[in-house]
């Protein structure tokens, strides 16, 4: 299964909630209350995406953190590198010589393909769109059997 680090998971629910009040600062407590996040790897991951660039922190009495930049130009490509480092789904598509078979591995090209385009699929959703709520998809009622005409 391919899955996020639930760290990144948790730094892109921070994300969407300063998106929702881009003209607002928030401390790192107020954020922990608002995402349900604990305040320790809230503390952790303001720390990283502060370092990526894409969380600005503001020191002092009404101090906090807001948004980098605009919410419809943050990626959630933008958010999975800040916190886990560049989007590969294997080690060898990043960078060789770890490998024992990569002189005769015919699949490392491939996995670069795929890395590609799960890179532009993540870089494809703002962190706007991920602020928005979502309702389910709604699917038919089944038909009851009852009402199937038998042949």
């Amino acid at each position: 299964m391919l899955k996020i680090a639930k760290l990144t998971d948790y730094g892109t629910l921070l994300m969407t909630t300063l998106a929702l009040e881009p003209s607002s600062v928030l401390n790192a407590q107020e954020l922990a209350v608002r995402s349900h996040v604990a305040a320790p790897t809230v503390a952790k991951l303001l720390k990283l995406l502060v370092k990526g660039g894409l969380v600005e922190s503001t020191r002092g009495a009404h101090g906090g953190y807001r948004l980098a930049r605009d919410a419809t130009t943050i990626t959630v490509a933008d958010v999975v590198t800040a916190l886990e480092g560049p989007i590969a789904i294997t080690a060898c598509a990043l960078h060789g010589g770890g490998c024992t078979i990569e002189g005769s591995c015919t699949s490392r090209s491939n996995w670069r393909l795929i890395d590609d385009a799960v890179r532009d699929a993540l870089s494809a959703v703002t962190l706007a769109q991920m602020a928005q709520p979502r309702t389910r998809p709604k699917f038919a009622k089944p038909v009851p059997l009852s009402a199937v005409a038998h042949e």
